[in-house]
């Protein structure tokens, strides 16, 4: 596949192009293929920042002069392509509806991306005290919203930022410390800490991101308009195999022509490894490198001038972590703020798209529910505060939240609701799932490090996965190195509105482990399938739906800045937090729980005998090991009581 086609699959949600299928001898076209070019003129600037450096800019201005307009802003690591003061996007603007009433949409790429200058620090460090001259993303942001208002002319000084996934990012940035003419910020799948989004889950590796490293830390320090950088070629379809038989991860070293790389930067502000994956290697645990690059705990400069709507997908696979937090910090730390969250069925940027049939993987939502969200939503809050009167009484909810198993929206003037409760329920060694512990059993499995379960039965090679997030799980359930627990049939609704931890109290006859909880909805054996797009090989009955999975690095069970080793055959209590959910398990259906301590190749596999990095653990140090799991074990659930 030629590189620019690889590179769109990665950039695919965070760009807003529209894409359309085509035949070979027979392009199709839209109605809204030149409305960009015949209604908008477009220029390219570079805008010189406070240290200096210049960042290439691109300005999509109304034909129309008559009126003034507000500017809508993505900054953005991934190119405003196409280059060129006569190239037009087919799209711009957050959605269709914004594009075509008239706004000022303005693109830019980031510090060392593309056609700026400078060095790209991958989720560069907000630095709390500046000298004068010194720059980060907030200024960066500060410094293009202040040119921008100053000589872009017809608009009315009034500034929104928006952006998917790492532009999204850029938007939580711009909040921090903002310029006074920022009225309106909406961060949709932001990344709030590396740690525990896209590359890291609980300080256990993404490895299913393989593919993606080169696109966030190839070194350059020259603007260009083509791909400076190249990805990885499996030459296979099978990536469980290819990742089986590569074997510890120091062997994918050579991928990344590791051992040839400078280990610092020219150039580079914070002095960091020149190369994303030698900053994985090098720093494995929770160290300042990583915790210097969070936003979420500077949450706390936001100010109030400046109104956000959080937006995410309940089965993001990539940025589930991120905006949740912001939402919940920005209620922490300024909670007179106007400040909102949405939250939909949707997978990474799903909103985004024009699609009427709103489904991820295989399980079908409902129809229009994005193009609903893009009109009445999104649309009606960047007016609300760029062009209308920006009270905080902007006609939208506090949270505008689908409940992903009555397949319906609802509104709350918090999230999580206020009328929830805390439910805890028990593991049992009959394979039950109760609201009572009856004694302390032992379940032992087998980890094989040979045989470790797969995250998904498809065989495939992707970017990065998404419908796992609510595959059919009875692949899984059906293995002896899974475990199993559920309730008896629901004689009643049951829903869950928050967060899940999962209490678990195991044992390993080695001195390492991962363990991985999964709640699942498991549909009634009668239920008739409604999707025409489901994979053949599957069927609505006993669909073992996926609601929320989450890992836990065993090493990182009580610090994730000071790993320790298990001790071999002693009880310890594992405890996982999963992100929030908003799911009505219906009368008739079963809550079942996973239990598992593999997750191939979602994540990484662990060694099962503890080594200080295990980046750099060789072949012999991983071993199959037995693992207990108490029925002492315990979930809590948030209870939604209407």
């Amino acid at each position: 596949m030629k590189l620019y086609l690889k590179l769109f699959l990665a950039i695919l949600l965070t760009s807003l192009s529209c894409t359309k299928k085509t035949t070979p001898n027979k392009p199709k076209t839209s109605k809204n293929d030149s409305f960009v070019k015949d209604n908008y003129t477009k220029k390219e600037v570079r805008i010189t920042m406070r240290d200096g450096i210049k960042l290439h800019t691109t300005i999509y201005s109304p034909k129309d002069t008559s009126k003034t307009y507000p500017i809508l802003l993505q900054r953005t690591p991934y190119s405003c392509r196409p280059y060129g003061e006569d190239q037009f996007k087919n799209k711009i603007g957050p959605n269709l509806n914004l594009m075509k009433e008239g706004n000022i949409i303005v693109y830019q790429d980031v510090r060392g991306r593309w056609m700026s200058d400078g060095v790209y620090d991958n989720m560069r460090a907000y630095i709390p005290n500046k000298t004068e001259k010194q720059a980060d993303e907030t200024t960066d942001t500060y410094d293009t919203i202040d040119w921008l208002v100053k000589n872009v002319a017809h608009n009315n000084g009034k500034v929104g930022t928006w952006g998917i996934s790492y532009p999204g990012h850029y938007s939580t940035v711009s909040t921090i410390d903002a310029h006074p003419a920022l009225k309106a910020a909406s961060p949709q799948a932001c990344i709030g800490d590396f740690f525990f989004d896209d590359f890291h889950h609980n300080g256990a590796f993404l490895l299913s991101y393989f593919k993606v490293i080169p696109l966030f830390g190839t070194y350059k320090d020259q603007p260009t308009d083509s791909a400076w950088y190249s990805f990885a070629d499996m030459k296979t379809q099978d990536q469980y195999q290819f990742f089986l038989d590569k074997g510890p991860l120091k062997n994918l070293n050579s991928y990344f022509q590791y051992d040839k790389l400078d280990t610092k930067s020219p150039g580079s502000e914070n002095n960091i490894d020149d190369f994303f994956w030698k900053e994985i290697v090098n720093h494995p645990n929770y160290d300042s490198i990583w915790k210097s690059k969070g936003i979420i705990q500077h949450l706390n400069k936001v100010p109030s001038t400046v109104a956000t709507m959080v937006v995410g997908g309940w089965f993001d696979a990539e940025d589930l972590y991120g905006p949740l937090e912001t939402y919940k910090n920005i209620e922490k730390y300024q909670p007179n703020n106007y400040n909102t969250l949405v939250f939909g069925p949707w997978d990474h940027g799903g909103w985004s798209r024009n699609k009427v049939a709103n489904k991820v993987g295989n399980y079908y939502f409902g129809d229009s529910i994005s193009l609903k969200f893009q009109k009445n939503v999104e649309t009606k809050f960047f007016n609300h505060f760029l062009k209308g009167d920006g009270s905080k009484n902007s006609g939208l909810p506090e949270a505008y939240v689908f409940d992903t198993g009555k397949k319906e929206w609802k509104s709350y003037d918090v999230w999580p609701p206020k009328n929830t409760q805390k439910e805890t329920f028990y593991l049992s060694e009959n394979q039950e799932l109760t609201s009572t512990q009856n004694g302390v059993e032992k379940i032992n499995f087998v980890s094989d490090i040979k045989r470790p379960v797969p995250y998904s039965e498809d065989i495939k090679t992707v970017f990065t996965p998404r419908k796992y997030m609510t595959d059919d799980q009875r692949f899984a359930a059906r293995r002896p190195d899974v475990l199993v627990f559920e309730t008896d049939v629901l004689t009643d609704d049951f829903t869950l509105a928050g967060d899940i931890l999962a209490k678990l109290k195991v044992a390993t006859t080695g001195s390492a482990a991962d363990w991985i909880v999964k709640v699942i909805d498991v549909h009634p054996h009668d239920l008739k399938n409604d999707n025409k797009e489901m994979q053949t090989h599957l069927k609505l009955s006993n669909y073992h739906m996926m609601v929320r999975s989450e890992v836990m690095r065993g090493r990182f069970r009580n610090s994730f800045e000071k790993p320790e080793p298990f001790i071999p055959n002693k009880k310890t209590s594992v405890n996982i937090k999963l992100q929030d959910v908003f799911h009505t398990f219906k009368k008739g259906h079963k809550v079942q729980i996973q239990i598992q301590s593999t997750w191939f190749p979602l994540i990484d596999l662990n060694p099962q005998t503890y080594v200080d990095n295990i980046y750099k653990a060789d072949e012999k140090d991983f071993k199959t090991q037995t693992h207990t799991v108490f029925t002492d074990s315990s979930i809590s659930l948030t209870v939604l009581k209407e």
